[in-house]
C-alpha cells in the first residue's frame, strides 16, 4: 500500500485539472531506449502530490519511438516512416507498462490513450475522446496520452507533443498545462548563445514580440523546440488554460517549480469553461433544434445536463457533435450545445428514460442528450452565457 504524500503548497497548489507534457529526451537515455528510472520515480511522486491536492492529472508522454528504436536496435539518425511506426508499436507497450508500474507505486492507476489528429479536430471523435478521458479522470485514473505514431503520417499528425498537449488541455478544459523542457522557460535570447539572456517569468499575452523569441528544434529525439511551445501556448491560453514552461532536467521537476524554481508562466485569456462555451456559441453553426418540456427547462436553468426524457421534439438533420439549439414548447431559445446523438437516434430516444437507450438503439449510448459541459444557456438579457 502506498504511503500518503503531501500536497503542493506553492505555485502549483489549487489547480483542478493539470496536463503535463514530458519529452523523449527527459524519459530516455540517448538512443539506447533505456528509461531514466530514477527521474520517472521522482515525477510519479510529483503527480501523486498534485493528486493529493485534489487535482486531476493527465500525462502527455513522449518516449515510445525512442524506447522502441532501442529495443529494435534501429540505426542512428533520422528513421524512415515505417521504421518510426514499427518502433512506436514496440515502444508503446513498454512505455505504458513503465507508467503503470511507477504510478501504481503511489496508488495511482494509469490508462493509455493513443490519439490521432482527427480525435481533437473532428467533432464526433472529439466528443468520444473527451468522454473517455473524462471517465478515466472521474475514476481517479491518470490518462497517459501519446500520438498514435503507429498509424500517423506527416500529413495526419500533430507534429510534436507540445501541440498535442495543448490540444488535450483545450479539449479537457484543463486549467494548467506544464511543458517540461530542457530549458527553464522563455528567455529574452537563446541562453546558450547570449550570456546576457534573462528568463521571462510571466507572459501576460503571446504577442508577435514573444513569438519572435522562439528558436528551432531542441534535439534529435524531439520534434519540437521553443517555437512549438509558443505555438502550444497560443492554443492553450485561448482555450482558457494557463501554461508553464520549466526544466525537466532536474529530479522531481514539479516540486522544483512549486518551491520557487525558475519557470515561465503564460496567463490565459479566460477561464477554461468560459473559453470553451464561447467557442461553442461563436464558432459552430447550429444544425437543428431540440424542443424540451417544462421540467427539462427547469433542470437546464439549474445547471443540469439535457436528458432524453425531457426532449419532446427533434427538428433538423444533424450528426453527433454538431451544435443544436434547445428551445421550450413556446419556441423560446434556451440554450445551444453539442449534441451526443445523430438526429435519427435522438428522435428514437426522445422522451424515453436513459435506462431504455440500449434496448432502443441496440447499443449502450450516452446518458445525456447534451452534457452540461457542452451546453451554453441563454441568459435573461437574451445573450448566451456559460
Amino acid at each position: 500500500m502506498s504511503e500518503p504524500v503531501s500536497a503542493f503548497t506553492g505555485p502549483l497548489a489549487g489547480y483542478k485539472r493539470v496536463v503535463i507534457k514530458i519529452g523523449s529526451a527527459l524519459l530516455v537515455e540517448g538512443r539506447s531506449g533505456v528509461l531514466r528510472q530514477d527521474w520517472m520515480d521522482s515525477i510519479a511522486l510529483d503527480i501523486a502530490r498534485l493528486a493529493a491536492g485534489g487535482a486531476e492529472v493527465l500525462l502527455v508522454s513522449s518516449g515510445a519511438i525512442a524506447m522502441g528504436r532501442g529495443v529494435l536496435k534501429l540505426p542512428k539518425g533520422k528513421l524512415k516512416l515505417e521504421q518510426s511506426q514499427a518502433a512506436a508499436a514496440v515502444g508503446q507497450i513498454a512505455l505504458a507498462r513503465a507508467w503503470a508500474e511507477v504510478l501504481g507505486r503511489h496508488g495511482l492507476t494509469a490508462g493509455q490513450i493513443l490519439l490521432t489528429l482527427g480525435d481533437t479536430e473532428e467533432r464526433r471523435r472529439y466528443l468520444n475522446g473527451r468522454a473517455t478521458i473524462g471517465t478515466l479522470l472521474k475514476m481517479k485514473a491518470v490518462p497517459v496520452i501519446n500520438e498514435n505514431d503507429t498509424v500517423a503520417t506527416s500529413e495526419i499528425r500533430y507534429g510534436d507533443n507540445d501541440r498535442l498537449a495543448a490540444r488535450v488541455a483545450a479539449m479537457m478544459s484543463a486549467d494548467l498545462l506544464i511543458l517540461l523542457s530542457d530549458i527553464d522557460g522563455l528567455y529574452t535570447a537563446p541562453p546558450a548563445q547570449d550570456p546576457n539572456a534573462t528568463l521571462i517569468p510571466l507572459i501576460e499575452r503571446i504577442t508577435p514580440e514573444i513569438e519572435a523569441l522562439a528558436g528551432g528544434a531542441a534535439s534529435e529525439l524531439s520534434r519540437g523546440g521553443m517555437k512549438t511551445k509558443i505555438e502550444a501556448g497560443k492554443i492553450a491560453t485561448v482555450a482558457g488554460t494557463r501554461m508553464i514552461i520549466a526544466s525537466g532536467k532536474v529530479q522531481a521537476p514539479l516540486s522544483h517549480i512549486d518551491m520557487g524554481g525558475p519557470h515561465s508562466l503564460f496567463h490565459a485569456e479566460a477561464n477554461p469553461v468560459t473559453a470553451r462555451k464561447a467557442w461553442i456559441v461563436g464558432h459552430i453553426e447550429p444544425r437543428g433544434y431540440l424542443t424540451v418540456d417544462a421540467g427539462a427547462e427547469r433542470a437546464l436553468r439549474n445547471g443540469r445536463s439535457l436528458l432524453p426524457p425531457g426532449v419532446t421534439k427533434v427538428t433538423g438533420r444533424f450528426h453527433r457533435g454538431d451544435a443544436v439549439i434547445v428551445i421550450n414548447e413556446q419556441g423560446v431559445e434556451l440554450a445551444r450545445g453539442l449534441v451526443a446523438y445523430d438526429s435519427g437516434d435522438a428522435e428514437r430516444i426522445r422522451g424515453q428514460k436513459s435506462a431504455a437507450i440500449e434496448d432502443i438503439l441496440g447499443a449502450a449510448g450516452r446518458t445525456e442528450m447534451i452534457h452540461r459541459d457542452d451546453l451554453v444557456l441563454k441568459g435573461e438579457s437574451g445573450s448566451l452565457t456559460p
